[in-house]
């Protein structure tokens, strides 16, 4: 027997690795462990980078930012008039380090969709701001988004019961995770 011909099936599969190929070699390898809640953690994760990679795509095809720039716009948006957040504000609200906030405001400060402007409640700190095109970009994106969700395809597939019953189980693991200390 050649080695190659002991190769598994995730090793032979061309394209992408499916989620159950996955499920199953693990359950195969180690089939004494309750594997359900690490399995779980693989699907969200791979779900998350899914979506991650199709919203960007659609981002940069339709309005000309990335994802992660286009987030930025959006918790600007949800803010409320008048559109500003303080980039802590924006780091914490997008779990992203304070570092990836400062480039993706410098990378929207030069196209003109946000601008800085002095905080009056702290001494030489600055908030971020929609711009007039920011904005007008921004709520472009929401209703296209709203209209035709990266999600809908799958979610049309579902009864109205099941859509609830999994955004319930979503919003519940992340409520928890948000409860716990991050390592």
């Amino acid at each position: 027997m050649r080695a190659d011909d002991t190769l598994t099936r995730e090793a032979r599969t061309k394209g992408p690795v499916r989620f159950d190929d996955i499920a199953e070699s693990w359950r195969r390898e180690q089939p004494e462990l309750a594997m359900d809640d690490l399995l779980l953690s693989i699907c969200l994760t791979r779900l998350g980078r899914m979506l991650d990679a199709r919203y960007h795509r659609r981002c940069q095809d339709r309005f000309g930012v990335s994802g992660a720039d286009l987030r930025v716009l959006l918790a600007l948006r949800r803010a409320g008039r008048p559109y500003a957040r303080r980039p802590t504000d924006l780091f914490r609200a997008l779990i992203v380090t304070s570092g990836a906030i400062t480039k993706q405001v410098d990378r929207l400060l030069a196209k003109g969709l946000v601008a800085r402007m002095q905080d009056p409640l702290h001494d030489g700190g600055f908030l971020v701001h929609l711009t007039p095109k920011g904005l007008k970009l921004v709520n472009a994106a929401l209703v296209d988004l709203a209209a035709d969700a990266t999600l809908a395809g799958a979610m049309a597939q579902l009864s109205p019961r099941e859509r609830e019953a999994g955004i319930r189980f979503c919003t519940h693991l992340i409520r928890q995770l948000e409860q716990q200390p991050s390592d």
